[in-house]
């Protein structure tokens, strides 16, 4: 988008590409993948896939225009998230997992990292990932817990050292998307969070390390089964004695709470709610249109369903308008950004699932089997509650915190 281009028509273009993508590609996706036994096998399935979102430069599109992309800001994107999840939920993750992993690169990396590490995302070929390592095998709601001195394993618990002048990196994580590569060495960039030297401050000691791939001391551990995106691989991994150049550090050494922070903004889950309570409506409104369960008349002409539906699309559309001021916030700098995109990830993460139960309730016994999608749309959305910032372990913390500052405003979100 040029800048004196407009960004509702820009939006409108980019919308209608997206959809239109959807529709001829990734629609396609769970006939392929559905049958294979293994979350490996289903993962590489999708490689094709992915390789066509990248041609068609909807990676390009997570990355500002000011370092060499197409990316205009958080409303573009989930303009564009929404879309793409409406496809397919699973490999639209594979996107924006990416996106996720480049965030601190994005973020708080140097020009000279960006000119060493940006290029493959940048192209328009191959099949590049990202990770952002930082969730651990006994969880990171607490990751900034101070070491107490005692033996007791808290906090975050993968550690980096000093040697040779540069890092060496030891631990374990676990639910990090891509972490595996498709070949199982690690992805094309791994951004890990780790504790360094001895402060037992996290504010002074967390770090964040750019780890290119393939990856010498990664080993996959487990690949674990998830419920919904079952084609997006999950593993548990370790990292053992992983050799990091010390010009990899982003920002400085104590950064690494507010580099993470600043990573998961939330408003795009808002977006991905949108998308996958869109398809369950317009499957469950024809279903009520076309079906007659053995009556006289249309579903939809029973009082009881058409309320129903009524109630969901005003579900719809509110989580989309308060994504669309969340993200509207962020790309303003407006001080409610963050509390709208906490509010968006919640409620939009919650209203999904509540929507998608109910519609299951229009459909009836039929919404159970995976011959319809409503199935296998619920699994999908109940990640959105858990991952991302768990709406328990970290995102009502965050409004907590927000709320017991003497100097909130509460209506600072209004303008």
């Amino acid at each position: 988008m040029t800048v004196t281009e407009d960004p509702r028509t820009a939006h409108r273009i980019l919308r209608a590409e997206a959809r239109e993508f959807a529709g001829d590609v990734l629609a396609h996706v769970r006939a392929v993948t559905d049958p294979l036994p293994s979350p490996t096998e289903r993962y590489r399935a999708t490689r094709p896939f992915y390789r066509r979102m990248v041609e068609a430069g909807f990676l390009r599109r997570l990355v500002p225009q000011a370092l060499g992309g197409d990316g205009t800001g958080a409303s573009a994107t989930a303009v564009m998230a929404e879309e793409l999840v409406a496809g397919d939920p699973g490999v639209a993750l594979h996107l924006f997992a990416t996106g996720l992993g480049l965030t601190p690169l994005l973020r708080a990396g140097t020009p000279d990292q960006h000119r060493r590490f940006l290029a493959p995302f940048l192209a328009t070929t191959g099949t590049p990932l990202a990770s952002l390592a930082l969730s651990e095998p006994d969880g990171t709601a607490n990751l900034d817990e101070p070491d107490p001195g005692t033996g007791m394993a808290v906090g975050l618990r993968t550690t980096a050292r000093h040697e040779d002048g540069g890092w060496v990196v030891d631990g374990e994580k676990q639910w990090v998307s891509h972490a595996t590569g498709w070949d199982g060495t690690g992805p094309d960039l791994m951004t890990v969070v780790c504790r360094t030297g001895d402060d037992p401050d996290p504010r002074r000691s967390t770090a964040v390390l750019l780890v290119p791939g393939p990856i010498e001391g990664l080993r996959i551990t487990e690949v674990l089964d998830p419920l919904g995106h079952r084609a997006h691989l999950l593993p548990r991994f370790s990292l053992s004695d992983v050799r990091v150049p010390e010009e990899n550090l982003v920002g400085e050494v104590g950064d690494g709470l507010g580099i993470v922070a600043a990573s998961f903004g939330g408003a795009l889950i808002g977006a991905c709610a949108v998308g996958v309570m869109r398809v369950a409506f317009d499957h469950a409104l024809h279903f009520a249109r076309t079906d007659r369960r053995g009556g006289s008349v249309p579903v939809v002409d029973h009082q009881g369903v058409g309320f129903l539906l009524a109630d969901v699309k005003t579900r719809i559309e509110t989580v989309r308008a308060l994504t669309r001021a969340a993200c509207a916030a962020v790309d303003a700098g407006a001080p409610g950004a963050e509390e709208l995109s906490v509010h968006a990830k919640i409620y939009g993460s919650e209203t999904a699932v509540d929507t998608l139960v109910a519609l299951m309730r229009i459909v009836g016994v039929d919404s159970y089997g995976h011959h319809r999608p409503l199935a296998g749309l619920v699994q999908d959305a109940l990640a959105y509650p858990l991952f991302s910032g768990g709406n328990v372990a970290f995102r009502r913390r965050r409004l907590h915190a927000l709320l017991a500052d003497p100097t909130y405003d509460p209506w600072c979100t209004v303008d």
